[in-house]
């Protein structure tokens, strides 16, 4: 592991504030066929009770229960019946709150990516939620797995902050509601953030 882990207090946070704060932050995951260190440069926010796009608008569900804290945790959901997505879950514990993670670029463990993912391009070989948690091995048995532990398979760290000026912010994409929400967060100019596609069909909340 290199770098810091980012703690509990940085991400007890709105994750609307965390958000931004999460771009520039590198995630490490170790596997069965080697570790890969992403960047993170695209990020969505979601909230609870005020977020009609959130799993947990209609309240707790086994489900969604990791969203509702303790900060620090990923939480990962199966969509569409075949991929995986993960989120990194931040707010106060028992107030539900996490942010989801869209693109990245790979930092390290290149070679074990292209072998997970031997059709992608490098540029796009993480540019999409579903994608990345390919790129990373992640999959629903990650579900809840503490990633401010030193100990942990997948670790979140600290990595360069990005400068306000290089980060925008925009509607999410793809939601069924709240679509014009500006709660997407990324770098500009990375070539490793997604298309942006407007949501508006009909379908559950994430």
């Amino acid at each position: 592991m290199t770098g810091r882990l980012v703690t509990a207090d940085e991400l007890a946070i709105d994750p609307v504030v965390a958000a931004p704060f999460l771009l520039g932050c590198e995630l490490e995951a170790d596997g069965p066929d080697g570790t890969v260190r992403v960047r993170l440069v695209e990020v969505e926010a979601y909230r609870g009770h005020d977020d009609p796009a959130s799993h947990c608008y209609r309240g707790r569900t086994p489900r969604n229960d990791v969203m509702w804290g303790p900060a620090g945790h990923l939480y990962v959901y199966f969509v569409y019946g075949m991929h995986f997505c993960a989120n990194v879950v931040c707010g106060v514990d028992g107030v539900p709150g996490a942010v989801l993670l869209r693109a990245a670029e790979v930092v390290d463990g290149a070679d074990v990516v292209r072998a997970r993912r031997p059709k992608a391009r490098s540029a796009t070989v993480a540019n999409g939620p579903a994608i990345l948690t390919s790129a990373l091995g992640l999959d629903r048995a990650h579900n809840g797995t503490d990633l401010l532990d030193p100990a942990s398979p997948i670790r979140l760290l600290a990595g360069d902050r990005v400068d306000t000026g290089e980060i925008r912010t925009g509607p999410r994409v793809g939601v069924a509601a709240a679509m014009d929400t500006p709660w997407r967060f990324w770098v500009d100019g990375s070539p490793a953030v997604s298309t942006y596609r407007r949501g508006g069909r009909v379908r559950p909340g994430r």
